[in-house]
């Protein structure tokens, strides 16, 4: 009894003796092992995309990138730790000891021990080359790859930085985020470019809504934060919204995100502007601060000059004008425009772009816009023959509009008849009840979130700021082969750029002569028009 005891004793203390076990290698992103402070060896362990491959006869070199950062990790290794597995773009995990950098290029290093290969890639038939800067047109047909790139990977770390900066913005000023639903039976814009919603397969009954009215995807979610500002003073939503919009235009997109804003109590088209200007320049800012790098880059290979433009327009109070002031400068500019301007008529993109750089480049508001070309909402100003309501419109440089709000109507005989000319009051019952129990003077705006990432990048097509475009015909991309380095270049780019706004998906011009360009490009504008 008394040797079970002992032996009893002796696996208990030997149980409860330390065990030495091997540190495991802390795991770092990119972006992270970039910035260690600690180079005196410690073991990591990186996992990512191999961005390039250079290999000597006693030692491999790579560099690898996880999405984290711009900047890629040298990754330095022995010679027996190569493979012809290792290539551009082969997904891999790395051990080793992070060092300090004997080379100027960077100030650390991974020392590599182990290299676990976790996904092939077969560099030839990658459509994405190693060291090419394909053009962005290019990469449009590629969108589950184009991430993969350089200037994708920026444009889109920078929209994650937007965004967080925007939703920054808005607590840091007492704002309550509202999600607004994206099913909804309202066409807040008036203008019926909507995408009608309807049960598939054995749900779908003939002469029947699923909703018991017919249901769209949103457009804009300000009526419903109209509603939630009656019990909230400050409110905004940031989201998904649909226009069925027949365009192919660079400035267009079937799906697109809308950063929208209400505001209670508020009794000027100046407060609203006040809190506008405030959000584009304290979003830039902290963009600006925290993506340095990818910025640069934007700036420097897409849109050279931009960065002195976007310091012009931070440093720089907005201006103001009428909308009757601007139809008034339109009509006297030495410029032809293709759509003539006159009072009562919405502005054009080429009105707004002359409007701009009219005033220096510097982004400028229009306000109090004509009754008839706004949605009825609008809080009429009272002005005599002209009749115009407290609306605005924030025009930016090298976009046109980027925000548009104003105040809304909240007396309800204005309201109700506004609603009864148009035929609407049933169907708007619930927005004038909002009117009748604690109804206040508000307004708000809303600011296409696309359309701000093109302005403070410089970026053309706005197709190149969001991951996944959907347009009209075709919510994938087209196909850019452009063969010739000749003299007809120039004509194959013209036919590029004229076929992708019709909305062709495939243009492949090889070039066999001028004539057989130009019977590509008339054949295929011919089978648009019929």
């Amino acid at each position: 009894m008394l040797g079970v005891r002992c032996l009893l004793r002796s696996v208990r203390f030997c149980s409860s003796a330390p065990f030495p076990r091997h540190k495991p290698s802390a795991k770092l992103s990119v972006r992270d092992a970039l910035g260690a402070q600690n180079t005196s060896g410690e073991r990591i362990k990186v996992q990512g995309w191999i961005r390039s491959v250079r290999s000597q006869k006693e030692v491999l070199f790579l560099h690898v990138n996880d999405g984290s950062s711009l900047e890629s990790l040298q990754i330095v290794a022995d010679s027996s730790l190569d493979s012809r597995e290792l290539t551009f773009g082969s997904s891999v995990e790395i051990q080793g000891q992070l060092v300090k950098s004997p080379s100027k290029r960077q100030n650390v290093e991974l020392k590599a021990e182990k290299i676990k290969i976790i996904g092939n890639c077969d560099a030839k038939a990658f459509p994405i080359k190693y060291k090419e800067r394909h053009p962005l047109e290019y990469l449009r047909q590629y969108p589950h790859f184009r991430c993969r790139t350089n200037v994708l990977g920026s444009i889109l770390r920078i929209r994650s930085e937007a965004t967080a900066a925007i939703h920054s913005f808005f607590k840091d000023s007492g704002f309550i985020h509202i999600h607004t639903p994206i099913i909804t039976s309202n066409d807040s814009e008036g203008a019926g470019e909507l995408f009608q919603l309807e049960p598939s397969g054995k749900l779908k009954v003939p002469e029947e809504n699923f909703f018991n009215v017919p249901a769209f995807l949103t457009v804009s979610g300000q009526l419903h934060l109209e509603v939630m500002s009656g019990a909230f003073t400050q409110v905004f939503t940031f989201g998904p919204t649909f226009r069925a919009e027949n365009s192919q235009s660079r400035r267009h997109l079937a799906e697109f995100y809308m950063v929208e804003a209400e505001i209670s109590f508020v009794n000027s088209l100046q407060d609203l502007m006040q809190v506008i200007e405030e959000l584009f320049k304290a979003t830039a800012m902290m963009v600006l601060s925290n993506c340095p790098e990818d910025v640069e880059l934007c700036h420097k290979f897409i849109a050279p000059g931009q960065k002195d433009r976007l310091e012009h327009m931070l440093k720089n109070n907005f201006l103001i004008i009428s909308y009757t002031e601007a139809v008034e400068i339109l009509k006297q500019a030495s410029q032809n425009f293709t759509f003539t301007p006159e009072w009562g008529v919405n502005l054009q993109t080429e009105h707004e772009k002359y409007l701009v750089k009219h005033c220096g480049n510097i982004p400028v508001f229009i306000i109090n816009y004509p009754l008839a070309i706004k949605p009825f909402y609008m809080r009429d100003n009272e002005d005599g023959p002209q009749h115009t309501v407290a609306a605005v419109d924030l025009l930016v440089p090298g976009v046109g509009e980027l925000f548009g709000g104003g105040l809304r109507e909240e007396r309800y005989h204005f309201l109700e008849e506004r609603l009864a000319r148009s035929g609407l009051t049933e169907v708007y019952q619930w927005y004038l009840d909002l009117r009748r129990f604690g109804s206040v003077p508000h307004g708000g705006f809303g600011m296409g979130f696309e359309r701000y990432l093109q302005c403070i990048l410089g970026v053309d097509n706005i197709k190149d700021v969001i991951p996944f475009p959907r347009k009209r015909k075709n919510n994938s991309f087209q196909l850019l082969l452009l063969v010739d380095t000749g003299p007809w270049r120039c004509l194959q780019v013209i036919g590029l750029h004229l076929l992708s706004f019709f909305g062709f998906q495939l243009l492949l011009l090889v070039d066999t002569g001028p004539w057989r360009c130009l019977q590509v490009i008339g054949l295929h504008l011919l089978s648009f028009f019929g």
